[in-house]
């Protein structure tokens, strides 16, 4: 279905969530920027936690200051998280990020891309847990991989197990649901109030 109202488009932003270098990330971070490219009603913006100052001792409560990302969350009508699995759960700079903003994710759709050994779960099922907080809604649908380390070409290019781009095309139709749906809600109102 082909998009014509620029007003029916969402601005998605994808949040790769490992700050380590080198990174499994990377080249997940690139196969999803190519798929999430060919989906005609979105607007990608892809945020890279490895490359912004989020230092954790200026948290304050309801999240820190000046952010280097907050108006591109804060203009999100949804995310992308990609997010490994360490130690059974998600990254310290994920939760320091999330922390960090708080009026950016409200009413507001998440999904999850998640990778590790047993393809991110147990990372996603506790991130399931954190945004509720902060009034933003996690979708049901999800992309897991497993092994991402061995579906790398000779290039180092992710090639998707079968199975894994469907799972990422049906995500993003939920998180187009919710965003459409969350979209009034996020719309101030004539008092300027939300």
């Amino acid at each position: 279905m082909t998009e014509t109202n620029a007003g029916s488009r969402l601005r998605i932003a994808v949040v790769i969530g490992s700050v380590r270098r080198p990174r499994m990330a990377d080249p997940l971070a690139a196969w999803l920027e190519r798929e999430l490219s060919t989906i005609d009603w979105l607007d990608l913006d892809m945020i890279d936690l490895a490359a912004v100052s989020l230092p954790m001792h200026e948290l304050q409560p309801g999240g820190g200051g000046a952010s280097p990302i907050g108006d591109a969350l804060a203009g999100a009508d949804g995310f992308v998280f990609l997010v490994p699995e360490y130690n059974h759960s998600f990254p310290a700079a994920v939760k320091n990020a999330i922390d960090w903003h708080f009026t950016e994710w409200a009413y507001k759709p998440v999904a999850f891309v998640g990778y590790g050994a047993s393809g991110g779960i147990r990372a996603v099922a506790q991130l399931r847990m954190v945004f509720p907080e902060l009034r933003a809604a996690t979708v049901r649908e999800s992309v897991l991989i497993p092994m991402a380390w061995e579906h790398l070409d000779a290039d180092g290019r992710f090639v998707p197990p079968p199975g894994t781009t469907q799972a990422l095309h049906t995500t993003m139709g939920e998180l187009r649901t919710w965003a459409r749906a969350l979209r009034p809600v996020r719309v101030p109102d004539l008092a300027g109030r939300r």
